[in-house]
């Protein structure tokens, strides 16, 4: 299959192309065409043209065009879920999860309206927060939900009456490209545009006088990068950054029940997910059952092709993640003890068996920074307060969660948690009516709900005397 960008309408060649690896393999899927800074400015060009045309239109107006999106996605749901699986390398129940969730979210946010709102009414003066688009957003994304994390931002963007370039990570383009070939035929030219690079064009996008938002998920190294190239021009930004989610499960929690919950929020996506739990405090006494119970369930995944039948977990998405998630067994291996798994799969691929580590130091690497990948360590603690001042001595503070039998318990135990979202007693649980952003190092600003809907807009206070 060929691929090309959509730049103002037109489906066209890239300037250069870039070599995209199935992660299964290791061997070429396919060539993605790649994008110059002339293309990337050509882009921005038609975005600034097709944006006062479509902020113009009514919220009704620009529902219409993301619902016919939304149904010609679900036509073609099969050719995203199988190019997902073969780009990203997720199982392909899971890529079919992904897509099915990018075609809700882009049907949620068709829905919704920014209405103004009423800030007071008397006889004297009405003083009204109305909110307006801010004109071309650049939606740059990772490669562990390439379609899904576009969406969550192309839907709030583009209902609210903004013009949105798609900026894919270099290792996982073809589905957004994918989603560009689709939008060709509804979308008008420049209100939705493509655009791949080799990680060289992100810089132009978050530093040029015409963006006005960049919506950014990412490391936190990168989103620092982001933020810096932003700051000339104080252009609004998003930045969903990196985690180091801690499940802290309490002395009265039910390992038998707990174990297979933690492990696949520990293991989906084979562990890459900014919100995956990345380290665990369990009451010390219960630490040996815990760590049985996830060794077997690390024993009963079947890692490989997201292709096969039976798979229940992927590769890592491409060599450089891979290597990196080595690094971090190998270093865990000489300071702790090796639970289960520790080693690379010997395949064709970037494959390692699930990991399961205990008795680091809090100092370990593994319990500091984040993994992003399939290695979970388990840290026991004596005292609950003990606990949750380690869970919160992080330069993060994405998600975390509580794992009790007392939900009451479990909830205000979760109050004191510095993090943007706690769950108790689940994971993952993200509707797109509730808001999620990170404190402290991972991230500035809110996603999906009203709340990510309006980080595309800007407010404006109508003040009038009417006396």
């Amino acid at each position: 299959m060929e691929y090309a960008l959509l730049i103002d309408g037109k489906l066209v060649p890239g300037a250069a192309t870039l070599e995209v690896v199935n992660p299964a393999t290791g061997s070429r899927l396919a060539l993605a065409p790649r994008a110059d800074e002339s293309q990337a400015e050509a882009a921005i060009a038609a975005a600034r043209r097709a944006f006062p045309a479509w902020s113009g239109r009514s919220y009704a107006d620009r529902r219409v065009y993301l619902e016919r999106l939304a149904a010609a996605m679900t036509e073609r749901a099969e050719d995203f879920a199988r190019l997902l699986t073969q780009e990203q390398g997720k199982p392909l129940d899971q890529a079919r999860g992904e897509v099915g969730a990018s075609i809700a979210a882009i049907t949620y946010y068709a829905e919704q309206e920014l209405k103004p709102h009423t800030l007071r009414e008397t006889a004297e003066e009405r003083i009204v927060e109305q909110r307006y688009p801010l004109g071309v957003v650049a939606a740059i994304t990772p490669w562990n939900y390439p379609l899904l994390l576009l969406v969550v931002k192309m839907a709030p963007a583009l209902i609210t009456g903004n013009a949105v370039i798609a900026k894919p990570a270099p290792t996982t383009p073809l589905t957004t490209l994918l989603l560009g070939e689709v939008a060709a035929d509804i979308l008008p030219a420049g209100v939705f545009q493509t655009l791949v690079d080799q990680n060289d064009l992100g810089a132009l996008l978050s530093r040029h006088p015409h963006v006005a938002h960049v919506s950014f998920t990412g490391s936190t190294p990168t989103g620092k990068k982001v933020l810096a190239s932003a700051a000339d021009t104080l252009k609004r930004f998003t930045l969903e950054l990196g985690g180091n989610d801690a499940a802290l499960i309490l002395d009265d929690a039910d390992v038998a029940r707990v174990a297979p919950r933690i492990f696949a929020g520990a293991t989906t996506n084979s562990g890459q997910i900014c919100l995956a739990i990345k380290r665990v405090y369990a009451p010390r006494d219960m630490v040996d059952a815990l760590c049985d119970a996830l060794a077997g369930q690390a024993g009963d995944a079947v890692v490989g092709d997201g292709l096969e039948q039976g798979t229940t977990m992927g590769p890592i998405q491409n060599r450089a993640q891979y290597e990196k998630v080595l690094g971090f067994i190998e270093e865990a291996k000489g300071q702790g003890t090796l639970v289960a798994g520790g080693e690379p799969i010997d395949r064709d691929g970037y494959f390692i068996a699930p990991t399961i580590v205990r008795d680091l130091p809090d100092d370990a690497r593994l319990v500091r920074e984040e993994q992003f990948g399939p290695v979970l360590p388990v840290l026991a603690y004596d005292d609950l307060d003990d606990a949750i001042a380690r869970v919160n001595d992080s330069d993060y503070g994405l998600g975390a969660t509580i794992w009790t039998s007392n939900v009451e318990r479990g909830a205000e135990v979760a109050a004191r948690i510095e993090s943007g979202t706690v769950w108790v007693n689940r994971h993952l649980e993200l509707p797109f009516d509730v808001p999620f952003g990170g404190a402290k190092q991972s991230g500035i600003g809110r996603q999906q709900g009203i709340e990510g809907m309006e980080d595309f807009t800007q407010p404006r206070i109508v003040n009038v005397a009417l006396a």
